[in-house]
């Protein structure tokens, strides 16, 4: 199977990982008005599809050692924790997108993702230490520094506010203490002699967020946390096509992202919190689209754009510190 054999590819791999990771909802811009609920099954389905073709090609390739030969070797402890990495992060990410439609995405999306990051390097770097710990969290501090500069701006903007913060505050906190937690869940999935690969743990990963839709994504259509109206099956099978294909490119999008960033996780010279540490940059990456492409700061005051200029400083120079972590551990 394929590994990288230096820094650099495996770097390259978990900058994908970010700008994918900060692209998959530009997919959702494509479908207004479509129930997120009826989205995801689309989504998690391109997760799953994404994993599989890269396990059967990159994961498959270099003699024995391939993803079949990989999942047919590991042990019941390892698929469990791969597949409840899948349903801990399905949950949280319905939460997130909850989140985000009552308190709004300046509320929701910092909190969330914030503390996902404070949880899952701290965890990851526990079970997995790798890097240097000093420039790791020092990046990690500035990264954080950079989401909540963002949220400011994103209030002095101007957003539209929600009448139930509260309540969705407590369900961002809920979603950034699950979301944290999941990576490390897979990480522990790859340890020992019956562990599994990074390509075999990202379709076992993919595999539980698809099955557990089935139980929450099922319940969320019918008893919405949102002020939206429950939806049905019957919806999802009258959408044409390409509102369906836009659900699976952006879940094809999230799964490329996954299945890198496991990869150069596994190499002994980044580890898991590294790898994840930069994948959660993602939370910039959303912020060029939504500034550049989707010009959400048009008409914009100047306070809003100089904490924008602020956000991109800090979370450039964190970054920066992450990724030179492996090279002085």
């Amino acid at each position: 199977m394929f590994q990288p054999d230096g820094y650099v590819v495996a770097l390259a791999m978990m900058l994908i990982t970010m700008i994918c990771w900060g692209s998959w909802a530009n997919m959702m811009k494509l479908t207004p008005g479509w129930p997120f609920q009826l989205f995801y099954w689309d989504y998690v389905g391109g997760v799953l599809l994404a994993s599989l073709v890269l396990g059967l090609t990159m994961g498959s390739t270099g003699g024995p050692g391939g993803m079949i030969e990989n999942l047919r070797q590991a042990d019941a402890a390892s698929i469990f924790y791969a597949l409840a990495g899948g349903t801990v992060f399905n949950i949280g990410n319905l939460l997130l997108v909850a989140a985000i439609s009552i308190a709004g995405l300046a509320v929701a999306f910092p909190v969330g993702i914030g503390i996902a990051l404070i949880v899952g390097v701290l965890l990851n770097y526990v079970i997995a230490p790798a890097a240097n710990p000093l420039l790791l969290f020092a990046g990690v501090a500035l990264v954080l520094a950079a989401i909540i500069v963002d949220a400011l701006a994103y209030r002095a903007r101007g957003s539209d506010g929600s009448a139930n913060v509260a309540r969705g505050l407590k369900i961002a906190i809920a979603c950034g203490l699950l979301i944290g937690v999941f990576y490390p869940l897979v990480a522990k999935s790859m340890q020992g002699a019956g562990g599994l690969g990074p390509y075999a743990v990202s379709v076992v990963f993919s595999a539980g967020g698809f099955l557990s839709s089935f139980l929450f994504n099922t319940w969320l259509m019918r008893r919405p946390v949102t002020a939206d109206p429950p939806c049905d099956f019957t919806q999802y099978r009258a959408a044409p096509m390409k509102t369906h294909l836009a659900g699976v490119v952006g879940g094809a999008i999230w799964g490329l992202g996954m299945t890198f960033s496991l990869v150069a996780a596994t190499t002994n010279f980044v580890g898991p919190a590294v790898s994840y540490a930069i994948g959660q940059g993602a939370t910039m990456v959303s912020a060029v689209w939504g500034v550049f492409v989707w010009r959400e700061f048009a008409g914009a005051p100047v306070s809003a754009r100089q904490l924008l200029a602020l956000m991109f400083a800090l979370f450039l120079v964190g970054l920066g510190l992450i990724a030179i972590a492996p090279l002085y551990t």
